[in-house]
């Protein structure tokens, strides 16, 4: 008797331990991003980088394609007004067509002026009461690189050369130009010195600015005393050229940053290249015939590059009772590019209920390229089954 009492008890344990097995919630599937990133198939393009200096090249709103000569900051001459006129622009803003605040040029103006004119220094004439707005000093800035200007406009903006050069410093820092340094606002000096790649940068943040886009594409203008003045950038209205910096200095050699529309596919691109410390018999010329082959050749090479192919598994989904399955993309997503690249992707998934059927949809895959953006739906590529009697019995 106390046998079968004792069996019995267990058995009473076995159907209570039973029922709350089959009774216990079971975990919802979770799912998980496969890949943050995509690597384009194939190699970087080869691109006819100079012979020396630095240089780099990328696609606006897409993304860098290369660099060469490293990251050691150099002298970057005249570049550096892209910096000033940002400044400029962001302490007072404009609208196209609008001229802004008006500066009276004072007698100390003209006085720093003349004290200069017969250096080899690129200048601007000013005279004393000369009324002249913020867009056309932006315009003598940036078209014939007046430095006296580059005076001006800093001590407008900073109240001194040495606060403006603080705020240039802070800007850099700001935007991520960890191997750029400015202590002047003309680039004259050889102690204002930056990167290929960090100036590439900077300008394709500046010339998503309307009004630096538009001055950077004129080449030629009329200032109040100046008259009219030419852009040292003569490519400016050729070649698609539309701006963006010249410099030159004898520590810098031939600087130039120039950005180009150029159709690839149908579409139009900017594409975007920057040359520095070009030192031949003429240094300009050369940064610029340097900085036009590699426009040329990244153009060439862009062409639509598959990321996502239909079927690529993207997402894991993962249950107790079944183990981890795949999920696929349901069609391919392509961007405008060049081998090697890489795209980031993101995850919004919800969990499937078991059971699910193949082909169920789990959620959306978005991929980032530059400003290129795709998305794809994400499913199941296999049944999701539900979990058996016999795994819930035995589950720990």
């Amino acid at each position: 008797m106390r046998f079968l009492r004792v069996l019995g008890v267990l058995l009473v344990i076995v159907i209570v331990l039973g029922v709350v097995q089959l009774v216990r919630p079971v975990s919802q599937p979770t799912v998980a991003l496969v890949a943050p990133t995509l690597r384009v198939k194939g190699q970087r393009p080869s691109l006819p980088w100079p012979a020396s200096g630095e240089a780099a090249v990328a696609v606006q709103g897409i993304g860098q394609m290369g660099s060469y000569g490293g990251n050691q900051p150099v002298p970057i001459g005249s570049v550096a007004k892209m910096m000033t006129a940002l400044l400029v622009l962001e302490k007072h803003p404009l609208v196209l067509g609008a001229q802004g605040p008006t500066l009276t040029i004072t007698a100390a103006d003209q006085a720093a002026y003349q004290s200069i004119a017969n250096t080899a220094q690129s200048l601007v004439p000013v005279r004393a009461g000369e009324k002249i707005s913020e867009y056309q000093l932006l315009q003598a800035l940036l078209i014939p690189s007046g430095n006296n200007i580059a005076t001006i406009l800093a001590n407008w903006i900073g109240g001194s050369q040495q606060g403006f050069v603080q705020m240039m410093n802070q800007k850099a820092k700001q935007l991520g130009l960890s191997h750029t340094t400015y202590a002047d606002a003309s680039g004259l000096s050889q102690q204002t010195v930056s990167t290929a790649t960090d100036q590439l940068k900077l300008a394709m943040i500046a010339m998503k600015n309307p009004v630096f886009a538009q001055i950077v594409g004129q080449p030629q203008v009329v200032l109040p005393v100046a008259g009219l003045v030419y852009n040292y950038n003569k490519e400016v209205t050729h070649q698609g050229v539309i701006g963006v910096k010249t410099g030159s200095t004898l520590a810098a050699g031939g600087c130039f940053v120039v950005a180009a529309n150029r159709t690839v596919d149908g579409r139009n691109v900017v594409v975007m290249a920057s040359v520095f410390g070009q030192s031949t018999a003429e240094p300009l010329a050369l940064a610029i015939t340097d900085g036009l082959n590699l426009v040329n050749a990244a153009a060439k090479v862009m062409r639509p590059v598959p990321v996502i192919a239909k079927g690529t598994e993207v997402a894991t989904v993962t249950t107790p009772w079944q183990g981890t399955q795949p999920a696929v993309a349901t069609s391919g997503v392509q961007f405008l590019g060049w081998p090697g690249m890489t795209a980031s992707t993101s995850l919004k998934a919800t969990s499937p209920k078991a059971p699910a059927a193949a082909g169920q949809q789990i959620g959306q895959l978005t991929v980032r390229l530059g400003s290129q953006i795709g998305a794809v739906k994400v499913e199941l590529s296999d049944p999701l089954p539900a979990p058996t009697l016999r795994w819930k019995l035995l589950r720990l």
